[in-house]
């Protein structure tokens, strides 16, 4: 009996250990209702927002801030670490919505320098229809520069998921200088028409993955930048937009590189081009470069109008009176099993640098026709690489 009640004992013990254990792993929960919050959409909360996160942030242990159902207005929110709290939430079950003809500059809502971050849930409204009318209308410079919808800044650690960002009036998510990145089932929605409402950006940053996303947008819908390393992009649903873009690159001075980037089982539907890689046709750029891209199991249908296509002679508006070209140098890129149909002529195109032509590109089981089942084409300039298995169009490298 005295060995029952000792073993009884010893369990008690070790499930209260464990019930402690998980009461200590609990996090604190700071609902911005609670700090002066209202929904309603009318009610500036920013400062109720600012007060819940600053709560959260000094946290010793793991902390929620918690939006709830409803919607709640939200001036521009600069939440900044580093935080005492190893993990940080924001919960977002409701809506957040900018002010109406919102002017801000560079980010709405931006987390900065914060390790152990997770944004979870809710809807992003950028607002960004009068941002857009004013540029529609021609009026250029004497528009508002505009604003990200959120921004992720110097950090690590962090997974943004199950988020809705609609209407933003510049790029909807953007990643910079950031190790250790999730994004993944978001849904990112925009006009065709919008202009620069890039669905997701990445630049100076290492160890992202984009999963699962819906984007539908008036510019890229992914779009990877300077400094990039170790991208992973899957499963990817993209169109309106302008496809999944690695650059533009080579349009300042010194610019870091992009690196080990993956695109895989990505499917564009009536986009304006479906894989590209851009550079701008400028000489004046030192150390720039792309390699170790490989793009597979691609779909396009739809009136995809440039499936696959590298553009090193990138000038959009005419901006480059003196064109060059382009010092980026782009080698080892890879494309297997892309599949679908193409809006125009050319399906496939290499438009590479004269004075640094590309090199080490592969196709791989490509199966590429006009709308309606016709043959397409494709042209090469300085462009070297191999063909394997099915190609069609016929390879031009």
């Amino acid at each position: 009996m005295a060995r029952v009640n000792a073993a009884s004992s010893l369990a008690f013990l070790l499930t209260c250990c464990v019930l402690l254990s998980v009461a200590a792993e609990a996090a604190t929960v700071y609902d911005v209702a609670g700090f002066g919050a209202r929904p309603g959409g009318r009610t500036d909360s920013s400062a109720a927002f600012a007060d819940a996160w600053s709560a959260a942030c000094r946290s010793p242990a793991p902390a929620t801030v918690y939006v709830p159902r409803g919607e709640f207005l939200l001036g521009q929110a600069a939440f900044k670490g580093p935080c005492r709290s190893s993990r940080v939430t924001v919960q977002i079950d409701g809506t957040l919505v900018a002010p109406s003809g919102f002017t801000g500059r560079d980010a709405w809502i931006a987390f900065d320098r914060v390790e152990g971050l997770t944004v979870s849930g809710g809807t992003l409204d950028g607002r960004g229809a009068a941002l857009w009318a004013c540029k529609a209308a021609g009026h250029g410079d004497g528009c508002p520069s505009g604003a990200t919808s959120v921004t992720v800044l110097n950090s690590r650690d962090v997974a943004v998921r199950g988020l809705r960002s609609v209407d933003s009036e510049l790029y909807h998510v953007v990643i910079d200088g950031c190790e250790g990145v999730s994004v993944e089932d978001v849904r990112i929605v925009a006009p065709g028409s919008s202009p620069n409402t890039d669905g997701i950006h990445v630049q100076a940053s290492s160890g992202v993955t984009v999963s699962r996303a819906s984007i539908q947008t008036g510019d890229d819908c992914v779009s990877v930048g300077p400094g990039t390393a170790n991208l992973r992009v899957e499963h990817v649903g993209c169109g309106p937009g302008h496809g999944i873009s690695i650059g533009s690159l080579g349009k300042g001075g010194e610019e870091a590189g992009v690196e080990n980037v993956t695109v895989s089982g990505a499917a564009f539907a009536g986009t304006e081009n479906g894989l590209r890689i851009k550079t701008w046709g400028r000489a004046a750029v030192e150390g720039a470069y792309v390699r170790g891209v490989v793009f597979e199991h691609v779909t396009m249908r739809g009136g995809v109008r440039n499936p696959i296509v590298i553009d090193q002679n990138y000038c959009p508006n005419h901006a480059c009176p003196h064109q060059q070209s382009s010092a980026v140098k782009i080698s080892d890129v890879r494309y297997t099993d892309i599949r679908g149909s193409s809006a125009s002529q050319v399906a496939v195109r290499f438009d590479c640098s004269a004075t640094n032509p590309c090199s080490g590109i592969g196709l791989e089981d490509i199966r590429l026709t006009l709308d309606g089942g016709k043959p397409a084409e494709a042209t090469c300039q300085h462009a070297d690489g191999t063909a394997s298995g099915y190609v069609e169009p016929p390879s031009c490298l």
